[in-house]
């Protein structure tokens, strides 16, 4: 009868040990944790403790055992010598398109568990023909979208199509007319699931009249709103080879979709900085700094345009002496070219997170592309 025992016993001593640690390397969904304490035996791989709770969830697929702590016989040991993580990614990424979000241990956790799915359970990665849903260049379905006046989610038709190059939204089904169009040239969705109270919501902007247009949609089946957050990626990255011709993938994949750099709460005053401050909800895209009254406004109130330090932006802890209004203490000043502006934090913690936010962006060289949008901004009534 074969022996049983950990697997970090059995490996003690042997030459496989050696390999075996070859497979450790930090697995983006699984962060900085260099010696996972689970393992799927089945598939061969090493995982953390999160995603080990969405394999135990396929176990059809996924059998998990603890490294340290399981008794292990020896095919299983062997078996999982003779795989590891990088050949189970060659295996089951192999045909992965590039535009498709590959989560990290950063993102929440329905990408996470979709992403496990679509790679162990659906081998999406393996059958290019199980892609279709979000790499045919046109989807349509229904998703709840939040009303903008009244905060209620009501069902809504949604068509995304490569061709009309845009993302359109409908108020009735048998409506001839949108009322919304979103082109992909300036669509951005990124998973807000605290903010929208959903695990699957989903935040969609685009530009209109070069202003920020936020909507807040999610669908009840996980898999669903995944596939609409790829097929947007999906068309965004089929739009950005055009407009960018002698653009590598490496180039573009960055440009799909971004998360905000950072959001919440400060206070501000307005340009005469004579008016008493008020409490707005923040959110930095990019070089875009935009303020709401609540979270989930369709429209900022504002916004503001954040260079470089080349062009004269900078950011400064405090206030100046003779600010008056702020509820909150913890003070910092943007510099721009032709004002500063003036925000309070509620805490030191904040504060330094925000002028850590800022700071990046200032210590960024802008784009050429950005120097036109610094234009419009400076020219807005």
């Amino acid at each position: 009868m074969a022996s049983s025992s950990s697997l970090l016993l059995q490996l003690c001593g042997r030459p496989v040990l050696q390999t075996l640690l070859s497979f450790l390397v930090p697995d983006p969904l699984c962060g900085s944790q260099r010696d996972p304490d689970w393992a799927s035996h089945s598939l061969g791989i090493f995982i953390c403790l999160n995603c080990s709770g969405i394999h135990r969830n396929i176990p059809q697929v996924s059998k998990v055992k603890s490294v340290r702590l399981d008794d292990w016989d020896d095919a299983q040991v062997e078996f999982m010598a003779s795989n590891g993580n990088n050949v189970a990614k060659a295996k089951y990424e192999s045909k992965m398109p590039p535009f498709y979000y590959k989560p990290t241990f950063l993102d929440c956790p329905l990408l996470r568990e979709q992403w496990i799915r679509a790679k162990y359970e659906r081998k999406e990665f393996i059958h290019s023909e199980k892609q279709e849903p979000y790499s045919a260049g046109y989807r349509e379905g229904f998703l709840w979208k939040r009303g903008r006046d009244n905060g209620q989610f009501l069902s809504r038709k949604f068509v995304l199509s490569e061709r009309e190059g845009a993302l359109k939204y409908f108020n009735k089904n048998d409506a001839k007319e949108p009322k919304a169009i979103m082109k992909i040239e300036h669509l951005n969705a990124t998973f807000q699931p605290a903010k929208i109270g959903n695990p699957h919501g989903l935040q969609i902007t685009y530009l209109k009249d070069n202003s920020t247009r936020n909507i807040f949609v999610y669908h009840e089946d996980g898999k669903e709103i995944v596939d609409w957050f790829n097929a947007i990626r999906a068309a965004r990255f089929h739009y950005l080879q055009v407009a960018f011709p002698g653009a590598s993938d490496i180039d573009l994949v960055p440009k799909l979709s971004r998360n905000y750099l950072k959001e919440g709460y400060m206070e501000k005053t307005g340009p005469k900085q004579t008016e008493g401050f008020k409490k707005r909800w923040f959110t930095m895209d990019d070089r875009r700094l935009m303020y709401f009254k609540d979270p989930l406004d369709a429209f900022a109130r504002g916004e503001v345009f954040i260079g470089s330090k080349e062009n004269s932006y900078k950011v400064l802890e405090g206030l100046p002496p003779s600010t008056q209004g702020n509820h909150w203490q913890h003070g910092i000043t943007i510099v721009t070219p032709d004002r500063k502006f003036l925000f309070a934090c509620e805490t030191e913690d904040d504060q330094l997170e925000w002028i850590t936010t800022f700071q990046k962006v200032i210590s960024r060289p802008m784009l050429p592309q950005e120097y036109a949008v610094e234009a419009h901004f400076k020219h807005k009534p």
